[in-house]
């Protein structure tokens, strides 16, 4: 079977079936394309759906900034960076951006749709007793926190990328307003991983859903399949 689906996006296992969510802990939040800068992401993201993603915002707390579009639902893209304007944040940024080096080899590698970000109204009982897969809880921006954000405390990525980051908006839904929707519509992701089994029984552990569809590969990679005006096109 395809690891795209047409129809609500959903994981499924290789016979076909969807398996049984323990409460729905986590939901696909958006997806991330991690950049050594932004002038390069958004360039690959042009190149792959032949659509222009504009500006969207700084995060003074984190050092970053980012692109965004609209997936359908409350689900988008995010292409982040290090902005070189930023201050230090005073503590690791996020996504792994502090290691610069690391970005580029994953981004000469072709490892550009690097992440995702699931969310939750219960990061608390999520992060308990995995802490040290998905780092620990910080409330942002740091001066007055409208949202919980779940960071390794040397800013890697959760699983080197293979698990989403987690994210807790406090009750108060992203406001997809501030968010081009240029008709992009994500129909389906998957990830290839040498670790498939065990990535794949954590998610459904904590109930993910709208998450990917978990193969087994040589390295890291995901792809996602979003239907644009110009027709269905893949993001890697």
């Amino acid at each position: 079977m395809p690891w795209w689906r047409s129809d609500p996006l959903s994981q499924v296992l290789d016979d076909g079936s969807v398996p049984a969510s323990t409460g729905g802990m986590l939901t696909l939040d958006h997806l991330t394309v991690i950049a050594p800068t932004l002038v390069e992401g958004v360039a690959h993201v042009r190149d792959c759906l032949d659509l222009d993603v504009p500006f969207g915002q700084r995060h003074g707390y984190m050092g970053t900034h980012n692109h965004l579009l609209q997936l359908g639902g409350s689900a988008y893209l995010e292409i982040v960076a290090l902005d070189p304007d930023g201050a230090y944040p005073g503590r690791a940024r996020w996504f792994g951006l502090d290691d610069r080096k690391q970005v580029r080899r994953d981004w000469d590698a072709g490892r550009r749709l690097r992440a995702w970000v699931a969310r939750t109204d219960r990061i608390d009982d999520v992060l308990k007793g995995r802490e040290a897969i998905f780092g620990r809880k910080a409330g942002l921006p740091m001066d007055a926190p409208v949202f919980d954000f779940a960071i390794p405390d040397d800013g890697s990525l959760p699983w080197g990328g293979a698990v989403p980051s987690i994210i807790d908006r406090r009750g108060k839904p992203r406001s997809m307003a501030s968010i081009a929707d240029l008709g992009a519509r994500l129909r389906g992701f998957s990830l290839e991983h040498p670790e498939a089994q065990a990535i794949a029984a954590l998610l459904q552990e904590l109930g993910t859903e709208q998450g990917p569809i978990v193969s087994h590969g040589r390295e890291l990679c995901y792809r996602a399949r979003i239907e644009t005006p110009g027709g269905l096109r893949d993001l890697s």
